[in-house]
């Protein structure tokens, strides 16, 4: 063998080597497809998500009337699935976030509707303002999920 085919077939390799991990480092971080919200009455969470929060329905897959999309973000889904035994309660650190370009209209929204809101800590009709300056809000959905609506602009 020669030296050039020795070092042809080293630079070769040395290439490929370099284009894997290449390849391997410009894999996308993963994206939120969906999340899924188990509810006790589908009609109700939906027509809540669609004229309180205000979320598209998108088609699904299923057509049986246990499933109502909605889409959250360019890709991104809320499913509700029709099923659970009851209402129940749920803790607030985990909960539903939606960002607003008016948090002012949206507790109008609210207020109209009938529909209690707080600051974290749960006092009545107040907002949370955070560090940064973002004022939120929370309230519950028909299933006891909470939801805190902010007015976060990226």
């Amino acid at each position: 063998m020669t030296i050039n085919f020795i070092l042809s077939r080293w630079l070769l390799s040395l290439s490929l080597l370099i284009t894997i991990k290449s390849s391997a480092q410009m894999e996308k971080s993963p994206i939120l497809n969906h999340i899924a919200v188990y509810v006790f009455n589908l009609k109700k969470s939906t027509d809540f998500y669609q004229n309180i929060i205000g979320l598209e329905i998108i088609p699904e897959p299923f057509h049986d009337g246990r499933h109502t999309w909605f889409r959250i973000g360019d890709h991104s889904h809320l499913h509700l699935i029709q099923g659970a035994a009851a209402v129940t309660d749920h803790d607030k650190n985990s909960h539903l976030c939606f960002s607003v370009t008016s948090i002012d209209s949206f507790i109008m929204m609210l207020n109209k509707n009938n529909i209690w809101f707080g600051n974290f800590p749960g006092q009545t009709n107040m907002i949370t303002t955070r560090p940064d300056g973002i004022k939120q809000i929370y309230f519950k959905d028909p299933d006891g999920y909470w939801i805190e609506v902010n007015n976060d602009t990226y």
